[in-house]
């Protein structure tokens, strides 16, 4: 753990995740200033639209940050890692693709390469690369996901234990328990994406952070195991109406433009649930309240230390026996 946070530059085992087209200089800014490491998602966006967020977000923090940059999904890789140069960020996430062509520039300009992967094969490929650490992402997770299918509580003892750069877990973690509990799988530290829209500094809409606070255990759903490109999202009618044209047959094409970026903004940014979707983990129907990001930070890592002194004291043996 201490070992990632002196490698990342950050106070917090804790890394925000991705969040693509949604992604803003407030939120990234505020994970940073909390102590974590705060990530803009490039997502789809053009490389003018990213820089700006990337302008936006130094004018707020004077703590490193990540770019995420998802690498077939974005049309502009190779200019976000000139982007990423020219502004001197000091650490880049690579998903969504192989990372191998990327590292070698990275790591000349001394950048550290977070690589997000979902199965232990992609994670010692990425090792093997050069990645200095592996975001290891369950199927509990929100957005865009792997069709592996694997669950965080399953892949995280599986890589950590296959590779020697530090794992980050990611999926279905939202408070200190989850921490704990990724701490003693053998990850080093936290991806969080869901747990921080319901955050006093995430500008989304209200409606989104209320779906959150009164979801239950089976708010969530799956999109595109149809057409192999599977996404977790919150159950709402849109969801229901892309659910309804899989069952009717619909190709690859028509699901990418019902889930792109478009109606992702219009559910998350404008609160249009019959229009547009809402990313989200199943970690939702943990989530009750909406902090400030330090004093969510503050209350994972209490939470994870008593919880992790509590356990370990239940089976330490007095001594004389």
């Amino acid at each position: 753990m201490k070992y990632l946070c002196d490698l990342l530059s950050i106070k917090y085992p804790i890394i925000q995740g991705g969040m693509g087209n949604i992604s803003n200089a407030q939120l990234t800014a505020a994970v940073s200033n909390a102590g974590g490491l705060g990530t803009i998602g490039c997502g789809t966006m053009r490389p003018e639209q990213v820089e700006e967020i990337i302008v936006e977000t130094k004018e707020k923090t004077s703590h490193s940050f990540a770019l995420n940059i998802p690498i077939n999904v974005s049309s502009y890789t190779k200019d976000l890692i000139q982007l990423v140069l020219k502004h001197d960020i000091p650490v880049v996430s690579l998903s969504a693709g192989n990372p191998a062509p990327y590292i070698k520039v990275l790591h000349e300009h001394g950048i550290k390469v977070i690589v997000v992967v979902a199965s232990v094969k992609h994670a010692q490929k990425a090792e093997e690369a050069g990645a200095d650490v592996l975001v290891a992402e369950g199927f509990e997770a929100a957005g865009i996901n792997s069709n592996l299918e694997l669950t965080t509580f399953t892949l995280i003892p599986q890589i950590s234990r296959n590779v020697k750069v530090p794992v980050v877990a990611a999926g279905g973690i939202g408070d200190g328990r989850g921490l704990a509990a990724a701490l003693a799988l053998g990850a080093s530290g936290v991806q969080l994406g869901t747990r921080l829209i319901a955050t006093q500094e995430a500008p989304f809409h209200s409606a989104y952070k209320q779906r959150l606070i009164n979801a239950t255990d089976n708010e969530t759903t799956i999109l595109g195991r149809s057409v192999g490109q599977v996404r977790r999202v919150l159950k709402s009618s849109y969801a229901s109406e892309v659910i309804e044209s899989e069952r009717n047959g619909i190709d690859l094409e028509k699901y990418q433009e019902m889930t792109s970026e478009k109606y992702h903004l219009k559910g998350a940014i404008q609160g249009d649930e019959d229009n547009g979707f809402m990313n989200s983990g199943q970690v939702a129907g943990l989530i009750e309240t909406i902090p400030p990001v330090k004093d969510l930070f503050d209350s994972m890592m209490n939470e994870a230390a008593a919880q992790l002194e509590q356990q370990l004291n239940q089976f330490v043996m007095p001594s004389g026996t």
